[in-house]
């Protein structure tokens, strides 16, 4: 699995843009991926990719994009400390459908789906995380701005 900015842009996108918002913006970026856009790591795209070892981790951007904006507008978005835990369980999720695809995918144990799907990728995004939480309440202001000037 490649590290990249992809989830920091998945979870800061989904929780300033909301549940609905999100979560589809998410999901335009898979199915861009899909069509043949090369959007995902390193250039990727095509169906094989979501069908293959990281496709569980794309899937899994939709519901923490969706999650993460659900929680901003439930006023999660508001603070440091509660961005920070919108933002993690935005991640765990991503988490929590990419890791058991991967073990699929890959026929691998517990211990190396975790190595190849885990371990490797906790020091970036605690890093993300952080990053993602100190930007999310300016963002979702922007973004209300936006909407503002929209009407």
């Amino acid at each position: 699995m490649p590290i990249t900015g992809q989830t920091f842009a998945v979870l800061l996108v989904g929780a300033s843009l909301g549940t609905l918002r999100g979560g589809s913006s998410a999901l335009l970026y898979v199915l861009a991926g899909v069509a043949g856009a090369p959007v995902y790591a390193d250039g990727a795209h095509g169906w094989s990719v979501v069908t293959g070892a990281s496709g569980g981790y794309l899937v899994g951007f939709v519901a923490a994009a969706a999650l993460t904006g659900r929680l901003a507008e439930r006023r999660w978005d508001r603070r440091f400390s509660s961005a920070l835990g919108a933002i993690l369980t935005g991640n765990v999720v991503i988490y929590l459908v990419g890791l058991p695809w991967l073990a699929i995918v890959l026929d691998t144990s517990l211990e190396k789906t975790l190595e190849y799907g885990l371990y490797p990728f906790v020091p970036g995004d605690a890093l993300k995380l952080y990053l993602a939480a100190m930007l999310l309440p300016g963002a979702r202001k922007l973004v209300e701005r936006v909407r503002a000037g929209e009407r």
